[in-house]
Protein backbone atom coordinates (compact mmCIF):
# COMPACT_ATOMS: atom_id res chain seq x y z
CA UNK A 1 0.00 0.00 0.00
CA UNK A 2 2.94 2.46 0.55
CA UNK A 3 4.36 2.31 -3.07
CA UNK A 4 0.87 2.73 -4.68
CA UNK A 5 0.32 5.95 -2.68
CA UNK A 6 3.53 7.28 -3.17
CA UNK A 7 2.77 6.73 -6.67
CA UNK A 8 -0.48 7.62 -7.24
CA UNK A 9 -0.10 11.62 -8.16
CA UNK A 10 2.77 10.22 -10.87
CA UNK A 11 0.44 7.54 -11.96
CA UNK A 12 -2.78 10.11 -12.92
CA UNK A 13 -0.42 12.44 -14.21
CA UNK A 14 1.36 9.82 -16.66
CA UNK A 15 -2.05 7.91 -17.50
CA UNK A 16 -3.30 11.73 -18.83
CA UNK A 17 -0.37 12.57 -20.90
CA UNK A 18 0.59 9.34 -22.58
CA UNK A 19 -1.23 9.84 -25.82
CA UNK A 20 0.50 13.52 -26.15
CA UNK A 21 4.12 13.44 -25.91
CA UNK A 22 5.15 16.29 -28.00
CA UNK A 23 7.45 13.84 -29.95
CA UNK A 24 5.22 11.48 -31.59
CA UNK A 25 3.82 8.06 -30.20
CA UNK A 26 5.75 6.75 -27.22
CA UNK A 27 8.71 4.46 -28.02
CA UNK A 28 9.50 1.52 -26.57
CA UNK A 29 12.93 1.98 -24.64
CA UNK A 30 15.85 0.22 -24.36
CA UNK A 31 18.65 0.99 -21.84
CA UNK A 32 21.89 -0.88 -22.17
CA UNK A 33 24.32 -0.80 -19.55
CA UNK A 34 27.61 -3.24 -19.32
CA UNK A 35 29.66 -2.56 -16.21
CA UNK A 36 33.36 -1.72 -16.04
CA UNK A 37 32.94 -0.87 -20.16
CA UNK A 38 36.18 1.50 -20.84
CA UNK A 39 36.15 4.71 -23.30
CA UNK A 40 38.88 2.62 -25.69
CA UNK A 41 36.96 -0.75 -25.48
CA UNK A 42 34.74 -0.56 -28.32
CA UNK A 43 35.66 0.20 -32.20
CA UNK A 44 33.70 3.01 -32.69
CA UNK A 45 35.42 4.59 -30.18
CA UNK A 46 38.44 4.02 -31.61
CA UNK A 47 39.28 0.80 -29.51
CA UNK A 48 41.45 -1.92 -31.71
CA UNK A 49 41.61 -4.89 -28.90
CA UNK A 50 38.00 -6.04 -29.56
CA UNK A 51 35.97 -7.18 -32.09
CA UNK A 52 32.90 -4.88 -31.77
CA UNK A 53 31.00 -5.08 -35.06
CA UNK A 54 27.49 -5.29 -33.43
CA UNK A 55 28.11 -2.19 -30.82
CA UNK A 56 29.62 -0.01 -34.04
CA UNK A 57 26.61 -0.72 -36.23
CA UNK A 58 24.81 1.06 -33.44
CA UNK A 59 27.04 3.65 -33.43
CA UNK A 60 26.52 4.18 -37.53
CA UNK A 61 22.88 3.59 -37.49
CA UNK A 62 22.61 5.85 -34.61
CA UNK A 63 23.91 8.23 -32.85
CA UNK A 64 27.65 8.85 -30.70
CA UNK A 65 28.60 10.53 -27.36
CA UNK A 66 31.63 11.81 -27.01
CA UNK A 67 31.12 13.66 -23.63
CA UNK A 68 29.19 11.24 -22.26
CA UNK A 69 29.69 10.71 -18.29
CA UNK A 70 28.56 8.31 -15.58
CA UNK A 71 27.71 10.02 -12.48
CA UNK A 72 29.89 8.11 -10.67
CA UNK A 73 33.39 6.26 -11.44
CA UNK A 74 32.33 3.23 -9.46
CA UNK A 75 28.50 0.68 -9.78
CA UNK A 76 25.86 1.50 -7.16
CA UNK A 77 25.44 5.71 -7.17
CA UNK A 78 25.86 5.40 -11.00
CA UNK A 79 22.65 2.88 -10.93
CA UNK A 80 20.91 5.24 -8.60
CA UNK A 81 21.25 8.24 -10.35
CA UNK A 82 20.37 6.31 -13.87
CA UNK A 83 16.88 5.14 -12.37
CA UNK A 84 16.43 8.62 -9.92
CA UNK A 85 17.28 11.44 -12.92
CA UNK A 86 19.17 12.64 -9.43
CA UNK A 87 22.79 13.01 -8.22
CA UNK A 88 23.75 9.77 -6.18
CA UNK A 89 24.27 11.90 -2.90
CA UNK A 90 20.74 13.35 -2.73
CA UNK A 91 18.79 9.86 -3.61
CA UNK A 92 21.19 8.45 -1.06
CA UNK A 93 23.93 6.55 -2.43
CA UNK A 94 26.74 7.75 -2.28
CA UNK A 95 29.19 4.92 -2.62
CA UNK A 96 29.54 1.27 -3.24
CA UNK A 97 27.35 -1.32 -1.88
CA UNK A 98 29.51 -3.88 -1.10
CA UNK A 99 28.39 -7.65 -0.15
CA UNK A 100 30.55 -8.43 2.83
CA UNK A 101 27.99 -8.97 6.00
CA UNK A 102 30.47 -6.46 8.05
CA UNK A 103 30.22 -3.49 5.86
CA UNK A 104 27.18 -1.82 4.47
CA UNK A 105 25.26 -5.12 2.51
CA UNK A 106 21.99 -3.69 4.54
CA UNK A 107 22.27 -0.04 2.40
CA UNK A 108 19.67 0.00 -1.26
CA UNK A 109 17.76 2.68 -2.89
CA UNK A 110 15.31 3.77 -0.61
CA UNK A 111 11.57 3.88 -1.34
CA UNK A 112 10.98 7.18 -1.00
CA UNK A 113 13.04 7.36 -4.22
CA UNK A 114 10.97 7.25 -7.76
CA UNK A 115 12.59 5.22 -10.30
CA UNK A 116 11.78 5.60 -14.15
CA UNK A 117 10.28 1.90 -13.91
CA UNK A 118 7.68 3.46 -11.55
CA UNK A 119 6.73 6.13 -14.11
CA UNK A 120 6.91 4.54 -16.97
CA UNK A 121 4.77 1.54 -15.51
CA UNK A 122 2.26 4.43 -14.34
CA UNK A 123 1.68 5.37 -17.94
CA UNK A 124 0.86 1.92 -19.17
CA UNK A 125 4.37 0.29 -19.69
CA UNK A 126 5.41 -3.01 -19.18
CA UNK A 127 8.83 -3.00 -17.49
CA UNK A 128 11.70 -5.23 -16.67
CA UNK A 129 15.16 -5.21 -15.51
CA UNK A 130 17.72 -7.83 -16.56
CA UNK A 131 20.62 -8.40 -14.98
CA UNK A 132 22.54 -6.45 -12.35
CA UNK A 133 20.54 -4.42 -9.89
CA UNK A 134 23.25 -3.57 -7.09
CA UNK A 135 21.19 -1.12 -5.18
CA UNK A 136 20.03 -3.39 -2.33
CA UNK A 137 20.58 -6.71 -1.27
CA UNK A 138 17.76 -7.18 1.44
CA UNK A 139 14.63 -8.13 -0.02
CA UNK A 140 12.70 -4.94 0.85
CA UNK A 141 14.95 -3.53 -1.71
CA UNK A 142 14.12 -6.00 -4.80
CA UNK A 143 13.58 -4.24 -8.00
CA UNK A 144 10.08 -5.66 -8.61
CA UNK A 145 9.17 -3.20 -5.17
CA UNK A 146 10.47 -0.28 -7.15
CA UNK A 147 8.98 0.09 -10.54
CA UNK A 148 9.98 -3.24 -12.69
CA UNK A 149 7.32 -5.90 -13.57
CA UNK A 150 10.21 -8.38 -14.59
CA UNK A 151 13.18 -9.40 -12.83
CA UNK A 152 16.00 -11.88 -13.41
CA UNK A 153 19.27 -11.62 -12.31
CA UNK A 154 21.28 -10.59 -8.99
CA UNK A 155 21.44 -8.01 -6.48
CA UNK A 156 24.77 -7.51 -6.05
CA UNK A 157 27.91 -5.91 -7.49
CA UNK A 158 29.29 -8.98 -9.61
CA UNK A 159 28.76 -12.66 -9.31
CA UNK A 160 30.69 -16.18 -10.74
CA UNK A 161 29.35 -16.17 -14.30
CA UNK A 162 28.55 -19.92 -13.55
CA UNK A 163 27.91 -20.57 -9.97
CA UNK A 164 25.60 -17.46 -9.28
CA UNK A 165 27.90 -16.82 -6.13
CA UNK A 166 28.68 -13.04 -4.79
CA UNK A 167 32.10 -11.89 -3.17
CA UNK A 168 30.72 -12.72 0.22
CA UNK A 169 30.09 -16.13 -0.93
CA UNK A 170 26.66 -16.52 -0.90
CA UNK A 171 23.87 -17.17 -3.84
CA UNK A 172 22.63 -14.25 -5.81
CA UNK A 173 20.89 -15.01 -8.83
CA UNK A 174 16.82 -13.94 -8.64
CA UNK A 175 13.22 -14.11 -10.12
CA UNK A 176 11.41 -11.42 -9.02
CA UNK A 177 11.91 -11.86 -5.69
CA UNK A 178 13.18 -15.24 -4.60
CA UNK A 179 16.30 -16.56 -5.09
CA UNK A 180 16.04 -19.08 -8.90
CA UNK A 181 18.56 -22.16 -9.35
CA UNK A 182 18.93 -21.00 -13.16
CA UNK A 183 21.77 -22.63 -14.63
CA UNK A 184 24.22 -20.70 -17.48
CA UNK A 185 26.48 -17.73 -18.46
CA UNK A 186 25.21 -14.39 -16.89
CA UNK A 187 25.72 -12.58 -20.08
CA UNK A 188 24.08 -15.23 -22.14
CA UNK A 189 20.94 -15.57 -19.24
CA UNK A 190 20.59 -12.01 -19.31
CA UNK A 191 20.46 -11.92 -23.31
CA UNK A 192 18.04 -15.13 -23.63
CA UNK A 193 15.53 -13.32 -20.90
CA UNK A 194 15.63 -9.72 -22.79
CA UNK A 195 14.51 -11.64 -26.01
CA UNK A 196 11.85 -13.48 -24.55
CA UNK A 197 10.55 -9.82 -23.13
CA UNK A 198 11.15 -8.49 -26.30
CA UNK A 199 8.66 -11.01 -28.01
CA UNK A 200 6.11 -11.34 -25.26
CA UNK A 201 5.71 -7.41 -25.36
CA UNK A 202 5.95 -6.50 -28.73
CA UNK A 203 2.42 -4.98 -29.26
CA UNK A 204 2.73 -2.95 -26.35
CA UNK A 205 4.91 -0.31 -24.63
CA UNK A 206 7.49 -1.63 -23.12
CA UNK A 207 10.77 -0.13 -21.06
CA UNK A 208 13.43 -3.13 -21.18
CA UNK A 209 16.97 -2.47 -18.67
CA UNK A 210 19.45 -4.61 -19.63
CA UNK A 211 21.95 -4.43 -16.84
CA UNK A 212 25.15 -6.81 -18.00
CA UNK A 213 27.86 -7.54 -15.66
CA UNK A 214 30.05 -8.08 -18.50
CA UNK A 215 33.26 -6.82 -18.49
CA UNK A 216 33.08 -6.67 -14.74
CA UNK A 217 35.45 -9.18 -12.75
CA UNK A 218 35.94 -12.28 -12.15
CA UNK A 219 37.25 -12.41 -15.60
CA UNK A 220 35.43 -15.41 -16.81
CA UNK A 221 35.07 -16.37 -20.54
CA UNK A 222 31.81 -18.40 -21.53
CA UNK A 223 34.04 -21.51 -21.52
CA UNK A 224 36.17 -21.22 -18.05
CA UNK A 225 35.00 -22.64 -14.72
CA UNK A 226 33.62 -21.51 -11.69
CA UNK A 227 35.66 -19.15 -9.34
CA UNK A 228 33.00 -19.24 -6.09
CA UNK A 229 31.43 -21.56 -4.74
CA UNK A 230 28.66 -21.09 -1.84
CA UNK A 231 29.28 -20.41 1.62
CA UNK A 232 33.23 -18.97 1.44
CA UNK A 233 34.63 -15.92 -0.14
CA UNK A 234 37.60 -18.27 -1.24
CA UNK A 235 38.91 -18.20 -4.92
CA UNK A 236 38.68 -21.68 -6.65
CA UNK A 237 41.11 -20.10 -8.84
CA UNK A 238 43.03 -16.79 -9.86
CA UNK A 239 41.06 -15.56 -12.50
CA UNK A 240 42.80 -12.30 -12.61
CA UNK A 241 46.57 -13.94 -13.36
CA UNK A 242 47.39 -11.62 -16.17
CA UNK A 243 47.18 -14.03 -19.35
CA UNK A 244 43.94 -15.41 -18.06
CA UNK A 245 42.54 -12.04 -17.75
CA UNK A 246 43.10 -10.69 -20.81
CA UNK A 247 42.29 -13.88 -23.27
CA UNK A 248 38.94 -14.17 -20.70
CA UNK A 249 38.53 -10.64 -21.09
CA UNK A 250 38.75 -10.48 -25.05
CA UNK A 251 36.23 -13.37 -24.71
CA UNK A 252 33.77 -11.24 -22.64
CA UNK A 253 33.89 -8.34 -25.42
CA UNK A 254 32.40 -10.87 -27.38
CA UNK A 255 29.92 -12.26 -25.64
CA UNK A 256 28.34 -9.11 -24.49
CA UNK A 257 28.56 -7.58 -28.49
CA UNK A 258 26.87 -10.90 -29.57
CA UNK A 259 24.12 -10.03 -27.21
CA UNK A 260 23.80 -6.68 -28.06
CA UNK A 261 23.58 -8.26 -31.68
CA UNK A 262 20.81 -10.75 -30.60
CA UNK A 263 18.67 -7.84 -28.55
CA UNK A 264 18.82 -5.58 -32.21
CA UNK A 265 17.88 -8.73 -34.31
CA UNK A 266 14.61 -9.31 -32.31
CA UNK A 267 13.57 -5.65 -32.47
CA UNK A 268 14.13 -5.60 -36.63
CA UNK A 269 12.56 -8.73 -36.61
CA UNK A 270 9.57 -8.21 -34.56
CA UNK A 271 8.89 -4.53 -36.97
CA UNK A 272 9.22 -2.33 -34.64
CA UNK A 273 12.86 -1.03 -34.76
CA UNK A 274 11.10 2.39 -36.03
CA UNK A 275 9.57 2.70 -32.22
CA UNK A 276 12.23 2.00 -29.79
CA UNK A 277 15.06 4.26 -28.51
CA UNK A 278 18.05 2.03 -27.82
CA UNK A 279 20.45 3.47 -25.13
CA UNK A 280 23.78 1.92 -24.91
CA UNK A 281 26.47 3.07 -22.15
CA UNK A 282 28.82 2.37 -19.12
CA UNK A 283 28.58 2.56 -15.94
CA UNK A 284 31.78 3.61 -15.23
CA UNK A 285 35.33 3.71 -16.59
CA UNK A 286 37.37 0.44 -17.26
CA UNK A 287 39.70 -1.63 -14.78
CA UNK A 288 41.91 -4.60 -15.06
CA UNK A 289 42.16 -5.30 -18.62
CA UNK A 290 39.78 -3.04 -20.34
CA UNK A 291 40.98 0.02 -21.60
CA UNK A 292 40.10 3.89 -21.43
CA UNK A 293 41.26 4.79 -24.62
CA UNK A 294 44.27 7.01 -23.69
CA UNK A 295 42.18 8.88 -20.93
CA UNK A 296 44.37 9.39 -17.94
CA UNK A 297 42.62 7.52 -14.81
CA UNK A 298 39.89 4.52 -14.07
CA UNK A 299 37.35 3.14 -12.59
CA UNK A 300 37.36 4.67 -8.60
CA UNK A 301 38.82 8.12 -9.58
CA UNK A 302 37.76 11.64 -11.01
CA UNK A 303 40.30 11.69 -13.73
CA UNK A 304 38.15 11.28 -17.26
CA UNK A 305 39.29 7.73 -17.71
CA UNK A 306 37.18 6.75 -14.28
CA UNK A 307 33.72 8.30 -15.91
CA UNK A 308 33.92 9.30 -19.00
CA UNK A 309 32.48 6.38 -20.89
CA UNK A 310 31.00 5.17 -24.42
CA UNK A 311 27.41 5.76 -24.87
CA UNK A 312 25.08 5.46 -27.96
CA UNK A 313 21.36 6.33 -29.04
CA UNK A 314 19.82 4.44 -31.36
CA UNK A 315 16.22 4.77 -33.05
CA UNK A 316 15.64 4.10 -36.75
CA UNK A 317 13.53 6.57 -38.39
CA UNK A 318 13.85 9.16 -35.23
CA UNK A 319 17.81 9.53 -35.15
CA UNK A 320 19.98 10.75 -37.72
CA UNK A 321 22.27 7.59 -38.48
CA UNK A 322 26.00 8.56 -38.18
CA UNK A 323 25.71 11.34 -36.18
CA UNK A 324 28.32 12.27 -32.98
CA UNK A 325 27.57 15.02 -30.34
CA UNK A 326 29.97 16.64 -28.19
CA UNK A 327 27.09 17.74 -25.54
CA UNK A 328 28.01 17.53 -22.60
CA UNK A 329 25.73 14.26 -21.03
CA UNK A 330 25.30 12.58 -17.42
CA UNK A 331 23.91 9.34 -16.43
CA UNK A 332 21.05 11.16 -14.72
CA UNK A 333 20.15 13.06 -17.34
CA UNK A 334 18.12 9.60 -18.94
CA UNK A 335 15.28 9.83 -16.16
CA UNK A 336 13.85 12.94 -17.48
CA UNK A 337 14.32 12.10 -21.19
CA UNK A 338 12.42 8.97 -20.90
CA UNK A 339 9.40 10.59 -18.25
CA UNK A 340 9.62 13.32 -21.64
CA UNK A 341 9.53 10.98 -24.60
CA UNK A 342 7.14 8.74 -23.25
CA UNK A 343 4.11 11.50 -22.46
CA UNK A 344 4.39 11.01 -19.00
CA UNK A 345 4.80 13.53 -15.97
CA UNK A 346 6.04 13.36 -12.72
CA UNK A 347 3.72 15.17 -9.52
CA UNK A 348 4.23 19.15 -8.79
CA UNK A 349 7.53 19.74 -7.28
CA UNK A 350 9.48 16.54 -7.83
CA UNK A 351 12.84 17.70 -8.29
CA UNK A 352 15.16 15.75 -11.11
CA UNK A 353 19.21 17.29 -11.40
CA UNK A 354 19.05 15.47 -14.69
CA UNK A 355 18.08 17.22 -18.00
CA UNK A 356 15.65 16.05 -21.14
CA UNK A 357 17.89 14.78 -23.89
CA UNK A 358 15.04 14.68 -26.37
CA UNK A 359 16.01 17.89 -28.19
CA UNK A 360 19.81 16.09 -29.06
CA UNK A 361 18.52 12.96 -29.99
CA UNK A 362 15.82 14.11 -32.28
CA UNK A 363 16.19 17.64 -33.53
CA UNK A 364 20.11 17.98 -32.43
CA UNK A 365 19.64 20.98 -30.38
CA UNK A 366 22.33 21.77 -27.75
CA UNK A 367 21.71 21.62 -24.23
CA UNK A 368 22.01 25.11 -22.12
CA UNK A 369 25.30 25.18 -20.80
CA UNK A 370 25.28 23.87 -17.11
CA UNK A 371 27.57 23.22 -14.43
CA UNK A 372 27.65 19.09 -13.16
CA UNK A 373 29.41 17.33 -10.24
CA UNK A 374 31.06 14.41 -9.28
CA UNK A 375 31.98 13.35 -5.82
CA UNK A 376 33.50 10.09 -4.57
CA UNK A 377 34.62 9.54 -1.42
CA UNK A 378 37.38 11.99 -0.83
CA UNK A 379 37.45 13.06 -3.99
CA UNK A 380 35.30 16.06 -6.29
CA UNK A 381 35.60 17.24 -9.94
CA UNK A 382 33.44 19.52 -11.45
CA UNK A 383 32.58 20.46 -15.62
CA UNK A 384 31.27 23.87 -16.59
CA UNK A 385 31.38 23.76 -20.86
CA UNK A 386 35.49 22.39 -21.77
CA UNK A 387 36.78 23.76 -17.95
CA UNK A 388 37.11 20.83 -15.11
CA UNK A 389 38.10 21.50 -11.55
CA UNK A 390 39.42 17.85 -9.78
CA UNK A 391 40.27 18.25 -5.57
CA UNK A 392 41.69 15.03 -3.91
CA UNK A 393 42.44 14.43 -0.37
CA UNK A 394 40.59 16.13 2.82
CA UNK A 395 37.52 18.41 2.38
CA UNK A 396 37.21 20.82 -0.31
CA UNK A 397 37.27 23.21 2.67
CA UNK A 398 40.76 21.85 3.69
CA UNK A 399 41.73 22.28 -0.20
CA UNK A 400 40.34 25.70 -1.11
CA UNK A 401 43.59 27.02 1.10
CA UNK A 402 46.61 25.57 -1.24
CA UNK A 403 47.39 23.79 -4.55
CA UNK A 404 50.01 21.20 -5.62
CA UNK A 405 52.22 21.62 -8.73
CA UNK A 406 50.69 18.80 -9.70
CA UNK A 407 50.87 16.55 -13.04
CA UNK A 408 48.60 13.73 -13.30
CA UNK A 409 49.40 10.74 -11.23
CA UNK A 410 47.55 9.74 -8.30
CA UNK A 411 50.21 9.48 -5.48
CA UNK A 412 48.01 10.25 -2.28
CA UNK A 413 48.77 13.92 -2.28
CA UNK A 414 45.86 16.33 -1.96
CA UNK A 415 45.31 17.67 -5.73
CA UNK A 416 43.95 21.14 -7.28
CA UNK A 417 43.90 21.18 -10.51
CA UNK A 418 42.04 22.94 -13.64
CA UNK A 419 42.20 21.07 -16.74
CA UNK A 420 40.16 22.46 -20.18
CA UNK A 421 39.48 19.41 -21.78
CA UNK A 422 38.89 21.26 -25.46
CA UNK A 423 42.57 21.28 -25.50
CA UNK A 424 43.98 18.58 -22.69
CA UNK A 425 41.07 15.72 -22.61
CA UNK A 426 43.93 13.71 -21.63
CA UNK A 427 44.35 15.81 -18.11
CA UNK A 428 47.95 16.58 -18.82
CA UNK A 429 48.26 20.34 -17.88
CA UNK A 430 46.79 21.64 -14.62
CA UNK A 431 45.99 25.34 -14.99
CA UNK A 432 45.00 26.03 -11.25
CA UNK A 433 48.19 28.94 -11.75
CA UNK A 434 46.65 30.62 -14.86
CA UNK A 435 43.30 30.65 -13.73
CA UNK A 436 43.13 32.15 -10.17
CA UNK A 437 39.99 33.57 -10.37
CA UNK A 438 38.08 30.43 -12.60
CA UNK A 439 39.14 28.35 -9.74
CA UNK A 440 37.67 30.34 -7.27
CA UNK A 441 34.09 30.56 -9.25
CA UNK A 442 34.02 26.65 -9.59
CA UNK A 443 35.49 25.81 -6.23
CA UNK A 444 32.49 28.26 -4.53
CA UNK A 445 30.32 26.21 -7.10
CA UNK A 446 30.96 23.16 -5.73
CA UNK A 447 30.38 24.35 -1.97
CA UNK A 448 27.28 25.35 -2.66
CA UNK A 449 26.38 22.22 -4.61
CA UNK A 450 27.70 20.08 -1.63
CA UNK A 451 25.02 22.06 0.81
CA UNK A 452 22.25 21.52 -1.84
CA UNK A 453 22.42 17.86 -2.02
CA UNK A 454 23.17 17.48 1.45
CA UNK A 455 20.08 19.43 2.42
CA UNK A 456 17.02 16.89 2.93
CA UNK A 457 19.07 13.63 1.10
CA UNK A 458 17.55 10.23 1.22
CA UNK A 459 19.19 8.66 4.76
CA UNK A 460 20.29 4.96 5.12
CA UNK A 461 19.26 2.49 7.74
CA UNK A 462 21.45 1.93 10.54
CA UNK A 463 21.04 -1.42 10.88
CA UNK A 464 20.59 -4.74 8.95
CA UNK A 465 16.83 -5.84 8.76
CA UNK A 466 18.47 -9.62 8.09
CA UNK A 467 21.04 -11.17 10.16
Amino acid sequence: MQIRRRLLPVLLLGMVSMTVSGWGSPPNFIIIMADDLGYGDVGCFGGTRFKTPNIDILAKEGLRFTDFHSNSPVCSPTRAALLTGRYQQRAGVDGVIYAPFDRNRHHGLQMKELTFAEVLRGSGYRTALFGKWHLGYEEQYNPTHQGFDRFSGYVSGNVDYFSHIDGAGVFDWWNQNSHSKEPGYTTQLITQHAVEFIRENQNRPFCLYIAHETPHDPYQGPGDKPVREEGSSSLLWNHREHSHAEKAYAEMMEELDRGIGQVVHEVKARGIENSTLLLFFSDNGATGPGSNGGLYGKKGTLWEGGHRVPAIAWWPGKIDAGRTTDELVMTMDLMPTLVELSGSALAPGHHLDGVSLAGILLKGRSLEERRVFWKYQEAFAMREGPWKLVLKGGTPQEQWSEYHNWAPHDDGRAVLALFNLRDDVAEKTNLVSQYPDKVAAMRSAIESWLKDINDGATVQPVKSFSR
